[in-house]
């Protein structure tokens, strides 16, 4: 079996076509020209990722979406046995990060207010990746509720 001797060459000045692994120009000139989320796009991606019931053993409610305010920014929740629950690694993302370790020490602080956060479905994590409000690669989420994430916020800007 013969094999080339030489790899070809890729470089940042590769004309697009060539086997270029690099854009020499930047996709978006200002930030505000890069894709947003708006509500419409939400909403139909709710619709299509089967806002309806899930695997028989949940209510038809626990995989609708919705987007809510929580300190002046959107996330993510769902309604869980009639109670809002919103998603944990994001507000951790958009509220806690700078104030704590990391997702560990939430879970250390949750565990000593005595907060039980309630795991994610399969299709909730779906939605949720879906809508950016977690990692792609996350597989496991959590949601808690806002009075939860309330004590939780108090507790971590005041451990300070």
């Amino acid at each position: 079996m013969a094999l080339s001797a030489t790899p070809p060459v890729l470089s940042p000045t590769s004309t697009p076509g060539s086997g270029s692994l690099f854009r020499p120009d930047p996709l978006y000139s200002s930030p505000d020209e890069s894709p947003r989320l708006t509500s419409s796009m939400i909403n139909s991606f709710i619709s299509s990722a089967g806002g309806g019931g899930g695997n028989g053993n949940s209510s038809s409610g626990n995989n609708e979406c919705k987007m809510v305010e929580v300190h002046g920014v959107k996330v993510a929740s769902f309604t869980v046995d009639g109670q809002e629950l919103i998603c944990l690694p994001q507000v951790f993302d958009l509220f806690l990060k700078h104030l704590v370790g990391g997702l560990h020490t939430v879970y250390t602080k949750l565990k000593r207010l005595d907060i039980c956060p309630v795991v994610c479905t399969v299709e909730q994590v779906r939605i949720l990746r879906g809508l950016g409000a977690i990692q792609p690669g996350v597989n496991r989420c959590k949601l808690i509720s806002r009075k939860d994430f309330e004590t939780l916020y108090n507790d971590c800007t005041n451990a300070r």
